[in-house]
């Protein structure tokens, strides 16, 4: 978990400022960029603070106190996305302003702590009353913030699209794990300032959760998102499946109906040949494009059916008979008509005939 933690937030980190720069004002992804950017920020402070190193000046207990600063503005950005996502914009702000007040609270008592923290004292050491009053606030903080946060999470899962409710309650355990940890950690802390001793495993087993919940909050922030892309991949797949398949049928309209062509589409780069939406705009051109073709030649399938014979074949004789100019029907005749209504079902009609004069004999 300790190697999976920074290796998830600096991918999520990636991910929230993508989507960010798609939409900058949006003020519920602004919020979870700050949390997602605390985090990753803390992160080497937390190494530093472990590790005992000074670093540009700084002594170990002022990383310890950056990482846990950091680490409790992000809740506050939590506690400001959840507003947001569930109240009125202006409510949202005034609520935000009076969470802001505990946190200010919280961040003073860690400065005040940490400054009065001997400097040859382990930022770990917990019997020492400031860092053990360093690390009491810290974690009531905590509790406090996650606890609202899942809450409110909870609640706006209920009346949220499917894919968006699975990830608020990922978050939402992932935010229950973080507030099981500290409720870990509170007892411990209070044990060590008392004197005692806490096991090894049971401090363990606070870290753990703390870990967990963080990954697998980042991967609820991350799911609804990232299932979207997915669903959008699956998409891009079968256009891209279908375009191929079509390429029969297109391909002996287009030569005889050149002037069907819609206009020009950009470069043949790789991205516009593979990317999204590239093989979307492909894909619908030629489907556009086939089905003009089928109706500019359909007079002339008219004249050339023949009970029995299959659409393809009767397709090869209309398009012979039109390169001969034989005269056809004035009027054009439904051709490859879909059973139902819309582009799917259409597609599927163009796309049966396409196979069918890939094995037809020519």
């Amino acid at each position: 978990m300790t190697a999976v933690y920074p290796i998830a937030t600096y991918l999520t980190l990636t991910w929230v400022l993508f989507l960010l720069a798609r939409r900058p004002h949006d003020i519920r992804l602004r919020a979870i960029v700050g949390v997602v950017a605390c985090w990753a920020v803390a992160y080497p402070f937390q190494a530093l603070a472990n590790d005992h190193v000074t670093f540009l000046g700084l002594p170990p207990m002022a990383s310890r106190f950056l990482q846990h600063s950091l680490f409790l503005i992000a809740v506050n950005f939590l506690i400001v996305f959840f507003l947001h996502s569930a109240l009125e914009e202006e409510l949202a702000r005034r609520r935000a302003r009076w969470c802001a007040v505990p946190l200010g609270v919280a961040v003073t008592v860690l400065l005040v702590t940490a400054a009065l923290t001997p400097p040859s004292a382990d930022t770990n050491d917990q019997s020492v009353t400031s860092i053990a009053v360093f690390f009491l606030t810290s974690n009531l903080y905590v509790v406090f913030g996650f606890t609202l946060s899942c809450v409110w999470t909870l609640r706006h899962a209920r009346g949220a699209e499917p894919r968006l409710a699975r990830g608020l309650r990922l978050a939402a355990v992932g935010l229950a794990g973080i507030v099981a940890a500290d409720l870990v950690f509170l007892p411990t802390v209070l044990i060590r300032w008392a004197g005692g001793f806490a096991p090894r495993w049971f401090v363990d087993i606070g870290i753990t959760l703390v870990l967990l919940g963080i990954v697998l909050f980042l991967a609820g922030v991350c799911y609804p998102a990232a299932g979207m892309r997915v669903a959008g991949l699956g998409v891009w797949w079968q256009h891209l499946l279908l375009y191929r398949r079509l390429y029969p049928l297109w391909t002996i309209l287009h030569e005889r109906f050149p002037q069907d062509t819609l206009e020009s589409l950009p470069a043949n780069t790789l991205r516009e040949l593979y990317g999204l939406r590239g093989v979307h705009r492909r894909y619908y051109r030629r489907v556009i494009e086939c089905r003009d073709g089928l109706v500019r030649i359909s007079p002339y399938l008219g004249c050339s059916r023949r009970a029995g014979l299959p659409l393809a074949e009767q397709l090869r004789a209309a398009l012979r008979a039109h390169a001969a100019g034989i005269p056809a029907a004035v009027h054009a005749v439904p051709v490859a008509i879909p059973r139902a209504e819309g582009l799917e079902a259409d597609v599927r009609e163009l796309v049966a005939l396409s196979d069918a004069l890939r094995s037809a004999p020519r």
